[in-house]
């Protein structure tokens, strides 16, 4: 949930870009996200990877979520659907207490609403298949190609930069 614990945009990205200037406050996503893998990307860059449904999942519903809770408690691995976006970004002046490159692997999630709350709930794994737009993100082609062995690397804890 944005502006608490594990919130990307008020933990990381602060400790990199700072507050927004004006307001004095972190950047706000206006909407609630899963934050689903993150990793060095070597060290002065590292991955984060977040699914953003397109629908509050407080429009889920109940025993729909629940019944996915419980076909994965059995073993089953549903799947997702999703288009995404690749964006590689990095302070552009000053030196920030925690200077190095944001890679945000971003998931708009088109199907699978209930199926990515349940996985969360439960804290078993889904599958994604994602549709990644190769010309919508911040990012050069050759980052696109280092993302299949990015995703194979161990999850890891935030690098910060030299």
């Amino acid at each position: 949930m944005p502006g608490q614990d594990g919130d990307y945009f008020r933990d990381e990205q602060v400790a990199t870009w700072g507050l927004d200037q004006f307001w004095g406050l972190p950047e706000y996503p206006d909407t609630p996200y899963y934050r689903t893998f993150e990793t060095a990307v070597d060290a002065t860059a590292h991955l984060y990877e977040f699914v953003v449904p397109m629908v509050p999942p407080t429009w889920n519903t109940r025993d729909r979520v629940e019944e996915y809770v419980e076909l994965m408690g059995g073993g089953t691995v549903p799947t997702a659907v999703a288009v995404s976006t690749l964006d590689v970004c990095e302070p552009a002046v000053g030196q920030p207490a925690d200077h190095y490159r944001h890679w945000g692997l971003t998931h708009f999630l088109l199907d699978g609403h209930h199926k990515l709350e349940a996985a969360a709930t439960a804290g078993r794994p889904v599958r994604l298949l994602s549709l990644l737009a190769l010309a919508e993100g911040l990012a050069e082609s050759e980052d696109y190609g280092r993302l299949p062995a990015l995703r194979t690397q161990l999850r890891s804890a935030r690098v910060t930069g030299t």
